[in-house]
Formats: structure tokens, sequence, C-alpha cells
């Protein structure tokens, strides 16, 4: 019941964060150009400090070791979850435009924007390692599948395609990058100057709050009166909050995960719909409001899931 309590009380502060955001936009203080620098700033600075922090605070060169089997556990729920997610769009026999949107949204989850703020809030810093291994797994599967599934949904194609380009775009990204320093850092057992380490602890603070900010602003943008359950929304919900987290815990059961990584990332799965989605459903003429409307959906359903889930997970 503890668990359950604390549950509820993180989401109601993740609430209020997100209300900000909302009321900005209903008083005009926050606008789409301020959106897209809260975006930059979180992904290409912030998290990528968020990373070093975690990672070099909370893990040590022996525990790496089980770092290479936690991702493969994460991979192995994800994959299991996209695949019933294209079960499931068989099945509705969505049209084109929304079919690769609904798996790409029923199958990977928002791990930065959403999942940084709740994971601390419930589990503390200790939890950033293992947020981070299961954002390794996500992020790619969503820059690989998930892009191709929401370009065959759409009516524009993309460029440069293929597997080095693939790599390219995984590997420069800020917070990978910083993933793969701090691990070299652990295994060459340095560590940066303190003046650097407490500035990424500064910057990494940041974070939680402007993500939910910014996910509120996103709810103000698509309109809480506009907000109705588009044929397959209420199954993609399903999926995305309830059958996920049980096919993760299912893998990392299987994978022999315990304890705090097995909670952390039982949680990580059982997120709202990641946000790059919307951005890709737009870029590549693919159902936009589907989108948009799928991503609020469980933004607010997550609020009603995650105290549930914390009580099951005890």
């Amino acid at each position: 019941m503890a668990g359950f309590l604390n549950a509820v009380s993180a989401c109601l502060v993740l609430l209020m964060l997100m209300a900000v955001g909302y009321f900005m936009g209903v008083w005009g203080w926050m606008t789409a150009a301020e959106k897209k620098f809260i975006s930059k700033f979180i992904i290409n600075i912030a998290v990528p400090c968020n990373c070093l922090v975690g990672l070099l605070n909370n893990l040590d060169r022996g525990s790496l070791a089980q770092a290479g089997v936690m991702v493969l556990a994460g991979f192995a729920g994800i994959g299991a979850s996209m695949a019933v997610a294209v079960a499931a769009a068989l099945l509705l026999r969505l049209p084109r435009e929304r079919w690769g949107v609904f798996v790409a949204m029923a199958g990977l989850s928002n791990t930065i924007f959403i999942g940084i703020p709740v994971c601390t809030q419930l589990f503390g810093e200790a939890c950033m390692p293992y947020l981070m291994l299961y954002y390794l797994g996500n992020t790619s599967v969503l820059q690989s599948v998930g892009i191709l599934l929401v370009e065959c949904a759409g009516s524009v194609g993309r460029q440069g395609g293929g597997a080095l380009p693939f790599l390219r775009d995984l590997f420069t990204k800020p917070p990978i990058l910083a993933v793969i320093l701090s691990v070299v850092l652990l295994v060459l057992g340095l560590r940066p100057p303190e003046p650097v380490m407490k500035f990424a602890g500064y910057i990494s603070g940041s974070v939680s709050p402007l993500a939910l900010i910014y996910c509120g602003f996103i709810v103000y943008e698509v309109g809480l009166k506009n907000l109705r359950f588009l044929w397959g929304l209420p199954t993609m919900l399903v999926l995305r909050l309830v059958v996920s987290p049980v096919i993760c815990l299912s893998c990392c059961t299987l994978f022999g995960m315990t304890g705090l990584p097995l909670r952390v990332f039982v949680v990580e799965s059982a997120l709202p719909v990641v946000s790059q989605v919307t951005v890709m459903a737009g870029a590549f003429g693919a159902d936009e409001q589907y989108a948009a409307m799928g991503s609020c959906l469980s933004i607010l359903g997550s609020f009603i899931t995650i105290p549930i889930l914390m009580l099951i997970l005890g």
C-alpha cells in the first residue's frame, strides 16, 4: 500500500508540473518556438548530463557485466510488444495511414520526457542506470523499425535509408554518446573532474520539470475538448499501458532480472506513447492527428495505470 500511495503522490506532482505547461499555452506564454527550444535543450544537453551523472554515480565496473543481459531483456520485451501490436492492427483492419502509427504507438514508450520524471519520482536517482539501458533498446527500435512503420503509413518517402544512415543517426545522438562515454569511463576506472560533475548535476536537475512542462503543452496543443477515442485508440491504450508491462515483466523474469532493475524496466514499458511518433507522422504524411490524439490519451491514462502498477509490483 505504501508503494501505491507513493505512486499516487508522485503522479500528483507530475500532473501539477504538466499543468504548468498547459496553462503557459493557455495564457500565451509558451508557443511552438519555446516548445522546440525545450525539446532541443532536453535531448541535446540535459539528458546527456543526466546520463553522465546517473551512470557514474550508480554503477561500477563490476555491475557492467549484467548490463548486456538487461539490454537483451529490454529488446525482447519491446520486440514482443511490437509483434502483439502488429497482430492487433491487422485484426482492427486499420487504414494504411494509421496502421504503422498504431503499431509504433502501442509498441514504444516515452522513456525520456515521461520516463525520467516518473522513475526518479518513484525510485530516486538510483534508477538512472537501468532507465538508460532500457532507453538504449527503445530508441534503437524507434529509429529503425518505428521510422519504417510510420514511413509506410505516410505519403512522403524518407531519403537516405539503409544500415549506415541508421547507425550514423543512432550513434550521433547526444544521449547515446553520453551513455557510451560513461561506460568507457567506468571500464577505465576514470571519472570527470568534480566541477564537470557538479555542472552536469545542476543541468540534469532540469530534465524532469522541463519534460513535463513540454508534455503539458502538447496536451494544450491538441486541446482537452478535442480528445476523443478514434477507432483503434482504446485498443492501443490497453496494449501500451497494460499489455506491454506484462510482456516486459515476463521477459525480465525470463532473463533473471529482479529488484530495482526489474521494476524500472516494467515501469518504463508502461509509459505513454513516445512523442517522436507524432513528429514522424507529420513528417512522412501519415495521420498526425491520430498520433497526437493517442499520445495525449496515453499521457492522461498513465496517471491512472502507474499507481495501480506500483501496487502490483509492491
